[in-house]
């Protein structure tokens, strides 16, 4: 089955549904081809580096509510066995690191370099708006880092992103993570691994049925 993720790396649901997805895939008997498609949360430029909580302070009336708010989140990160930690995160346009996950999948890394984009989001406070940094969190899940920086100083995979983001907002997506399963069915959100592991079941069912 082919499964398309939706996601952005700074969005910390994503990395919640992610890993409850990894969860379900763990108790599925089917084989799955996953593709890790781009999606901006917020695709405002970032002019210079700025702590994620001051980003949501400004939003949602203050430093106080914004760290109620994200309690919550990592409260349930911690129940999957994620470290989030806010207080580190940096605020970033992710249009880069989009880019450097094609990058990757050309190379059969996208996965490992997306789990490694989070962590250091919101484990490592790195700044996902620098292409050193970004270079060096390539490196980390064995990339050349030196052609990780080559490639995003280029204009190489601009277009072919630029065309992704639109093809998503084509076909409707609105908010992440969204799961479409066998180019047909999406489930959206971070759902619980039980919920995910039966909408695959029923794609199967479902698909096995129509062939």
């Amino acid at each position: 089955m082919e499964i398309d993720i939706y996601a952005d790396v700074v969005c910390p649901w994503c990395w919640i549904g992610r890993r409850r997805f990894a969860q379900a895939l763990a108790s599925y008997d089917g084989t799955v081809t996953i593709r890790h498609r781009p999606f901006q949360l917020d695709p405002s430029p970032v002019p210079s580096p700025r702590p994620t909580l001051d980003v949501l302070a400004e939003k949602f009336g203050g430093q106080e509510q914004a760290r109620q708010m994200v309690a919550r989140v990592v409260e349930i990160g911690a129940s999957v066995g994620l470290d989030m930690r806010f207080d580190r995160a940096i605020a970033a346009n992710t249009f880069d690191a989009h880019r450097l996950t094609n990058w990757a999948g050309q190379r059969d890394r996208a996965g490992e370099l997306v789990e490694a984009l989070h962590r250091a989001h919101f484990t490592d406070g790195v700044d996902l708006g620098s292409r050193e940094a970004l270079a060096g969190v390539a490196a980390t899940v064995g990339l050349a880092g030196d052609d990780a920086r080559t490639f995003l100083d280029s204009d190489e995979g601009v277009a072919e992103l630029r065309a992704e983001l639109a093809a998503a907002r084509q076909l409707g997506v609105t908010s992440v993570p969204t799961f479409v399963l066998a180019g047909k069915y999406g489930v959206t959100g971070a759902q619980e691994p039980e919920t995910l592991l039966a909408a695959l079941a029923e794609v199967e069912q479902r698909e096995a049925a129509a062939s």
